[in-house]
């Protein structure tokens, strides 16, 4: 049809549309397209052409742009200019959570687009991940995820653009959502921003075939798809449709047209469309005006550009930064550059307008057309004034970033950095580029600019290689590090010794290996960057030649912190006190051993605090004379330390009774900062003589004088001092002179002469506790036991106070326990309590037990223990005592002692006992056998105290242990289990293990607080790691509860009124009810929360907070007590209905019960119900089914969860379902059938052990003969293995080697082995089977043997058989196997443990060092764990 015919039609169209009539076929086809042909993706019909509407397109439909930040959002008739979500296209139908989440969802784009007009792939990705993994998202989330990719996108080529779209609604689609007509909207607007052409009649079929029908938008858009390839007749006949059916025909629509016109050729139809529109009564808008103008920009007319400009502002049409960007973009699309600076110069640099040019710069640049981009980039930035640099500065970083992603040549970057430097726009725009290619991991045009920045003479950094040698290590590709090394050196840098621990030693089994290959490779020429590897070790065996090492000056830089554990350990072993005062000289002195912008001294300072910190008090009473020497040594050094640095040395000091070393260490304080502090006597005595030569009060200043000289140890000035101010003497002063005289025993007669004095002068004077017990701790000391006595005396009749925790009480019967003066701490002890200065509790009782303790005499720790009990009515120290009675073998004491607690403590404490016991002393066999005690309940209080024991003594595997032998323990709090894990791996830092007991809550359908889930979140964001959940607020808090609950969203897409009506009246009593309520669920507190509810089960809760409390009773197994819950939420809300978690953990419980057609029942109503049961869920049901024998059941479940492949869930569980029912055949059968399937490798060790426990020898006969016809005729090894293996286990050695007689291949099936036994013989802690596997297989290699030696080791230290453990060490040097440091470590501690002295040097560096350096050695010893 001509184009002026066509232009005729359209303007009658639009004025009657009584008159017209349309065929479908006219609507349903478009020119050009087949109309049966197939789709190769979703809607596609076609390809992709180049046509006008860009990613700045203004306005919902496709000539009418729409801005970054309102292209997607804006409403559905095109005129909103704001970023908001298109909400009246359908109806919220999510649930509450799903609504939270999309309000999540929604805030993270929002934000985006409000800062920068655009989102990244990154971000989209990450949501659209986050979403996908609940299972379960709505249709509004589908909606946010496929609005975002379309122009929101600059980054993003159009084609991706597309094709991420087509993946976003094909995943969800999978995941059951709903699309309606909202969706499919979002999708065209997506295929118009995009530039995609599709077939309009296809997409109209497919909504057909999805039974949706398509509304005015949907045509509105289907016209803009026909104009944006300039078919007027399909425009037509889609605008004819609309007038029949009496849709209004919007702006949209003529802006539309005006597009389609341009592009069909008719520039003239396109202007005359405004004239139409005013015939309609519809005056053209700014929009309108932009699609006239990027028609113009397509055409190259700068003229008629320029005369419509000034037509629009004649009629008070005033264009945006935005709607320039749009014209410019279409112009350049065009081919029509050389016209854009006319255009540029209509920018106003402004804040506000930065976000619409960055995005038009990236988009220019996606798009390949850098060149244009720079130039606007340049004007932007030349017109931006001095307010505005640092958005110059933000944009020209953004361009450079981009150019670099998308790989524009290497001198086009250097030209664009040269002339951004030139112009002072970028400051370093090439260290800019280069870090972007280095984040890039673009590793050649990262070298070439390192080139180029040489020879510009810019600066180099070592670190600059750090990000290329982060992907080396973690491709552990020890050649692509050699290169980057080379290339380091071909720049003239080394690698300093940050870089060499982080980067390069972890590619190498140790240092030597390291030093070699670095050095056979030509890479360090230097040999001085190797040797700092080395300086851990040196420290510790070799302090001279450390100091050697470390003064060169040639030296590199060392941060003291990468060998500070080792320096300390050196120096606590070493009597070179020379060595070591040389090397914390060279420490304070010297800025290369600390942090950069760190100070040395202050380093130095808190060095000296740790190494006193790791010192015991015997150690240093034995090192006293060595540490005194040394501090002198120091102070000769004018090696200074801050204040609070000493406070903190004299507090561990203190407690060691050293005053001597405390004054040594005064001696270090700078004394400039102490008379600051106003700690020098001498600036105190000054002021004291001031205040008495004026008169004044000058107490507190003697008070305080006297003080620092009794800190100082200058006990002589500070008694002359009490002597020339006898009459300004009080209590307080006494008290202090006392305390200090009593802390050396020579001066035990001057500190009773004091207290004659006070009793002579004042008897009523009351001293202060601390100098009393002071005064009972050194007449104990000396043996004056009467005086002591009589000072607990007086103490009574002046009715002394004490603190309520008696703790001074404890140290001064303590402070005894050196002296092993057993009957003295029971004399004392006895008339503390007889005059009532104390109540008898376990920590005061305490030193009597730790004196036989001690003496390592276990039989009479434990009879005074026992005394103690029947006395005092407490247990001191019996934890230690149990555990050196266990570690010892010493049988019969421990049954005394367990006969003796249960008879005074009852049996539940009593098994709480032996259990910490033998999981302290590593006996967890016989620990778990506790925990498995029938009617044995959970204590939390005695939990908690055993978890906070391990993590403060960093006990990783019995804390390990024991949260994983409670899993079934009745009334556990498993989240609280799981918090205590969380936190010593917080210690650790080590994330990997709390990423996994993230994973294990979840199998374990484990609720967890809200507390646990930020001390996760904290430990991954600490190590860099994404969080795979929202970190939830502290929403539980009743001031911000109340208001939460108001704006709850509801659990269905329309509220009915009564509903409505009671959140409205919802009162501040009711939402601080359900947030203790939730509070209380949340800390594990469920059933606490149950009887709270019945009182008050009047009251109308949330649905949230009644599946919240179901969820709680059912994870305790509260089976009854949740369904009446359910029963009281089922009578204020009638259509109250339990989520996807409360389902899944009826279900758990329901199979427990074996209440297993109840489970099913329950199971076929949540697939009626499009939910998904958890994991957990079906795996209890199907196991309970399978116990039952009830075949046809399991079936069920397997038809119902639509399982694809092989499910071993299904398949062990059938497999015992036929045994149960005697059909071993078809048990055979089915196990046979999963073996020789393709791709199928299927562990079966599980399946056998089942069919053995419920079978017989029958059934091992059939199960032999199975397996050896799969290895025989299918070489499938794997069955024959597991049953190997599992024979081994369960001890019948004689069907296992007649086995291996008739299948001698199943020795060389080695891997599967090791498999099978790091995953099941040791957690069983038998050693049988890898003692029966040396025998039957003597051909094992050396690294073979290594490992199983290792693990045979290990068993044999945690049973503390010292004999055993030697026995396996002989053997292993008789057959020349190599013991590797861990192995030895762990022996060397056994002989430790046992007094003895281990024929070996003891490995020096932690278990963790030396785990770890086996398991990047050997990947199948994956059960290395800590033991210290």
């Amino acid at each position: 049809m001509p184009f002026h015919s066509a232009r005729a039609n359209m303007a009658a169209l639009l004025r009657s549309a009584r008159l017209l009539r349309i065929s479908p076929s006219g609507l349903r086809h478009i020119t050009g397209t087949n109309r049966t042909g197939s789709t190769p993706c979703l809607f596609y019909s076609g390809t992709p052409s180049r046509t006008r509407n860009g990613v700045l397109s203004r306005f919902i439909g496709p000539a009418l742009r729409n801005g970054p930040s309102s292209a997607v959002w804006t409403s559905p008739v095109g005129c909103g200019r704001s970023y908001a979500v298109a909400a009246d296209e359908r109806e919220d139908a999510s649930s509450a959570l799903l609504s939270q989440q999309f309000d999540l969802s929604l805030t993270r784009l929002d934000t985006s687009v409000r800062k920068t007009g655009r989102i990244t792939k990154t971000l989209l990705l990450s949501i659209f991940h986050d979403i996908c993994k609940t299972g379960y998202p709505s249709g509004n989330l589908a909606l946010l995820l496929l609005r975002s990719c379309g122009s929101l996108l600059p980054e993003v080529p159009l084609d991706q653009r597309t094709a991420l779209a087509h993946q976003v609604w094909e995943k969800l689609q999978g995941l059951g959502v709903k699309f309606d007509v909202s969706h499919y909207n979002a999708l065209l607007k997506v295929y118009l921003q995009n530039e995609f052409q599709f077939s309009p009649s296809d997409f109209l079929d497919k909504m057909g075939e999805a039974n949706v029908q398509p509304n005015r938008v949907t045509y509105q858009r289907l016209i803009a798809a026909y104009c944006q390839t300039g078919d007027m007749e399909g425009a037509s006949t889609i605008l004819g449709f609309m007038k029949t059916k009496d849709l209004p025909i919007t702006e949209a629509v003529f802006n539309s047209l005006v597009t389609g016109h341009s592009r069909a050729g008719d520039i003239e139809g396109a202007k005359n469309i405004l004239s139409v529109m005013r015939t309609a009564g519809l005056e053209p808008s700014p929009d309108t005006y932009v699609s006239l103008l990027s028609a113009y920009a397509e055409h190259g007319d700068l003229d008629s550009l320029k005369t419509t400009m000034a037509e629009a502002e004649s009629a008070d049409c005033e264009f945006t930064h935005r709607d320039m960007a749009q014209v410019i973009h279409s112009m350049v699309r065009a081919g029509h550059q050389q016209h854009v600076p006319h255009l540029v110069e209509h920018f106003k640099s402004s804040h506000g307008s930065l976000p619409d040019t960055m995005n038009l710069c990236l988009s220019l640049v996606t798009q390949g057309h850098h060149d244009t981009s720079f130039h606007i980039l340049k004007t932007f930035c030349t017109q931006a004034d001095d307010t505005l640099r640092r958005d110059s500065i933000l944009l020209s970083s953004l361009f450079l970033k981009h150019c670099v992603n998308v790989d524009l040549p290497l001198t086009t970057i250097q030209g664009y950095c040269q002339e951004l430097g030139d112009t002072g726009m970028h400051t370093s725009a090439l260290t800019f580029a280069l870090s972007c290619a280095l984040e890039a991991k673009k590793t050649d045009v990262s070298m070439e600019m390192m080139k180029l920045m040489k020879e510009q003479d810019l600066p180099i950094r070592p670190h600059y290689f750090c990000p290329l040698l982060v992907q080396t290590l973690k491709d552990k590709n020890v050649a692509g590090m050699v290169e980057v090394l080379k290339k380091m050196q071909d720049l003239g840098l080394s690698p300093d010794a940050d870089m060499l621990y982080t980067f390069i030693l972890p590619l190498f089994p140790n240092r030597n290996a390291a030093r070699k290959a670095l050095m056979d490779t030509g890479v360090l020429g230097d040999c001085k960057a190797i040797l700092a590897v080395d300086v851990p070790s040196m420290a510790m065996n070799n302090l001279a030649e450390l100091y050697d090492l470390l003064s060169d000056p040639s030296s590199p830089p060392v941060n003291h912190n990468t060998f500070r554990a080792g320096l300390i350990q050196g120096f606590r072993g070493s009597d070179d006190v020379e060595s070591m005062v040389k090397l914390t000289e060279l420490i304070y002195r010297d800025d290369r051993f600390t942090r950069p912008n760190s100070d040395p001294a202050e380093t130095t300072s808190y060095f000296l605090y740790n190494f006193f910190e790791r010192m015991t008090e015997e150690e240093v009473h034995q090192n006293k004379d060595k540490l005194r020497k040394y501090l002198k040594m120091l102070r000769a050094q004018n090696i200074n330390i801050p204040t609070n640095i000493y406070r903190g040395i004299k507090t561990l000091l203190e407690k060691y009774h050293v005053p001597e070393l405390t004054k040594d260490v005064m001696a270090l304080v700078d004394q400039q900062e102490a008379a600051a502090a106003l700690t020098d006597p001498k600036v105190l005595e000054q002021k004291l003589v001031q205040l008495k030569a004026a008169n004044k009060p000058f107490g507190r200043t003697l008070y305080r004088t006297i003080v620092v000289l009794c800190e100082e140890e200058n006990l002589q000035q500070a008694l002359q001092l009490k002597q020339q101010h006898e009459d300004q003497m009080t209590a307080e002063i006494y008290s202090v002179l006392i305390r200090a005289c009593s802390r050396h025993d020579d001066h035990l007669e001057v500190a009773l002469k004091l207290k004659k004095e006070i009793d002579q002068k004042d008897p009523s004077m009351v001293l202060e506790a601390s100098a009393y017990l002071s005064l009972v701790r050194v007449l104990s000391k000396d043996g004056r036991v009467e005086g002591a006595l009589d000072v607990l005396t007086e103490m009574k009749q002046k009715e002394v106070v004490l603190n309520k925790t008696h703790s001074s009480l404890f140290h001064t019967l303590n402070s005894l326990v050196t002296k092993g003066e057993a009957p003295v701490i029971q004399q004392l002890l006895d008339t503390i309590v007889t005059l009532g200065l104390a109540k008898p509790s376990s920590s005061l009782c305490a030193p009597l037990v730790t004196v036989y303790l001690n003496r390592k005499d276990l039989s009479g720790a434990l009879d005074m223990a026992m005394q103690c009990q029947e006395r005092y009515q407490v247990f001191p120290r019996v934890h230690d005592v149990l555990v050196g009675l266990i570690e010892n073998g010493e049988k019969e004491l421990l049954q005394k002692a367990i006969e003796f607690a249960t008879e005074r403590r009852g049996e539940m404490n009593a098994l709480y006992d032996l259990l910490f016991a033998f999981l302290d002393a590593g006996q967890y066999k016989e620990a778990r056998k506790i925990v498995e005690t029938p009617g044995l309940r959970a204590k939390s209080s005695r939990l908690q105290w055993f978890a906070e024991k391990c993590i403060v003594n960093n006990k990783v595997e019995a804390l390990e242990q024991m949260v994983d032998m409670t899993s079934k323990l009745f009334e556990c709090d498993r989240d609280e289990m799981f918090s205590y894990l969380l936190r010593l791996y917080g210690k650790s830092n080590n994330w990997e293990k709390a990423e996994g007991v993230w994973l294990k809550m979840q199998e374990d359908t484990v609720i967890p607080r809200e507390r646990t889930l930020r001390l996760l979140a904290d430990i991954l964001k600490a190590n860099g790691q994404e969080v795979p959940f929202e970190v939830p607020e502290t929403w539980y808090e009743e001031r911000s509860t109340a208001e939460h609950l108001k704006a709850e969203p509801t659990r269905s897409s329309v509220e009915d009124e009564a509903q409505t009506k009671m959140k409205q009246e919802f009162s501040e009593d009711t939402a601080k009810f359900q947030a203790h309520l939730l509070s209380l669920c949340r800390k594990g507190k469920a059933k606490e929360a149950f009887e709270i509810l019945k009182q008050r089960s009047g009251e109308t809760l949330s649905s949230s907070c009644y599946d919240q409390l179901i969820c709680g009773l059912l994870s305790k197994g509260k089976y009854e007590d949740a369904m009446e819950v359910k029963d009281i939420a089922s009578s204020h809300i009638p259509d109250f209905s339990l989520t996807n978690v409360s389902n899944s953990l009826l279900i758990v419980t329901l199979s427990k019960k074996d209440l297993v057609e109840d489970a099913l029942d329950l199971l076929r109503s949540m697939v009626q119900m499009d939910m998904e049961p958890s994991q957990l869920s079906i795996s209890s049901l199907v196991q309970a089914q399978g116990r039952r024998g009830d075949l046809a059941a399991i079936q069920e479940v397997e038809s119902l969860m639509g399982s694809s492949g092989i499910n071993m869930t299904f398949v062990n569980n059938k497999a015992m379902a036929h045994t149960k029912n005697g059909d071993l055949d078809s048990a055979v059968d089915l196990l046979e059938s999963v073996c020789t399937s393709p791709d199928s490798n299927p562990r079966l060790y599980t399946a056998f052990q089942r069919i053995l426990d419920v079978g017989d020898d029958k059934a091992l006969d059939k199960l032999s003969v199975l397996t050896e016809r799969l290895a025989n005729h299918f070489s499938c090894y794997r069955p024959i293995t597991d049953l190997f293996v599992l024979l081994l286990d369960q001890g019948r050695v004689d069907e296992a080697t007649f086995m291996l007689n008739r299948c001698p291949a199943l020795a060389e099936q080695k891997d599967w082995m090791f498999s099978n036994i790091t995953s099941k013989a040791l957690n069983r802690g038998k050693p049988t089977t890898i003692l029966h596997l040396l025998n039957l297989i003597p051909d094992f290699t050396d690294e073979e043997k290594e490992k199983l030696f290792t693990y045979l080791m290990k068993y044999h230290v945690l049973e503390k058989d010292l004999s055993s453990a030697k026995s396996v060490f002989e053997q292993m040097k008789a057959e020349k196997v190599t013991v590797n440091e861990l192995t030895l470590k762990r022996l060397a501690s056994l002989y430790t443990e046992a007094g003895e002295t281990p024929p070996f040097t003891e490995p020096p560096m932690s278990y963790r060092f030396y785990a770890d350096k086996l398991k990047d050695k050997s990947s199948s010893i994956v059960e290395l764990t800590t033991e210290e």
